[in-house]
């Protein structure tokens, strides 16, 4: 079904957040990907699908997800504009990924990407480091999940989110509290009653359910530390 769709798609304009890399990984993948549009809660692709295809966000937000044996959904990462993801050292998918809002995708065929790489030792060294960073990100997550409770989960979660979207002070979150308590290990009633303790404490404030202010990183990274 992707295939049919990007016979028909032009080649992607420059991406809106270009990832921190050597080179320049951004406009190389706009030339050789198509861009794609995803409503709200569509899948880009599914668990155990041939992963012949690489993405990278331009707007919106994607989540890569599973679901347990017993029913739950486990989110193992968040994908946000600049940001590439898809990209399997096998030949399926080993989650789903499905676009949090309205969603616009550069779809670059794998292949093509290997090529690039080959021709252009920059865009190789471009997406050497975004995976890197990938792979410690994956790894101070399972660390999150071990190792702290609520209070400091949602603390770390808030400066990585504040981080990421080069937050000054008030953060916009694309994700709904329910992919926030599904991303940490927590139910959304513990997510929402630990906001509450950090907004009563001073440290946030929760002008709605998707902003957060941030009045006291310090507080925030003493919880994190």
């Amino acid at each position: 079904m992707l295939r049919q769709f990007l016979n028909d798609e032009a080649i992607g304009a420059p991406l809106a957040r270009a990832p921190q890399a050597p080179g320049d990984l951004n406009t190389y993948l706009s030339m050789a990907g198509a861009r794609m549009h995803y409503e709200r809660n569509s899948e880009i692709f599914g668990e155990n699908e041939a992963a012949d295809y690489i993405y990278v966000v331009v707007s919106g937000a994607v989540r890569s997800c599973t679901l347990l044996r017993d029913g739950r959904r486990h989110i193992a990462g968040f994908h946000l504009p600049g940001d590439i993801f898809g990209l399997e050292m096998g030949g399926e998918h080993r989650f789903s990924a499905e676009a949090i809002g309205d969603s616009t995708i550069l779809v670059i065929k794998r292949s093509s990407l290997f090529g690039l790489m080959e021709r252009e030792p920059s865009a190789a060294g471009g997406l050497w480091a975004e995976t890197l960073r990938d792979l410690q990100r994956a790894q101070s997550h399972m660390l999150l999940l071990a190792r702290k409770n609520a209070q400091e989960k949602l603390a770390h979660f808030l400066l990585e989110m504040a981080e990421r979207l080069s937050c000054e002070e008030t953060l916009e979150l694309p994700m709904c509290r329910q992919d926030i308590a599904d991303y940490l290990g927590l139910t959304i009633e513990t997510v929402s009653r630990m906001l509450t303790q950090l907004e009563k404490s001073g440290t946030i404030q929760l002008p709605s359910s998707r902003q957060v202010v941030l009045r006291d990183r310090k507080a925030l990274h003493r919880l994190d530390s």
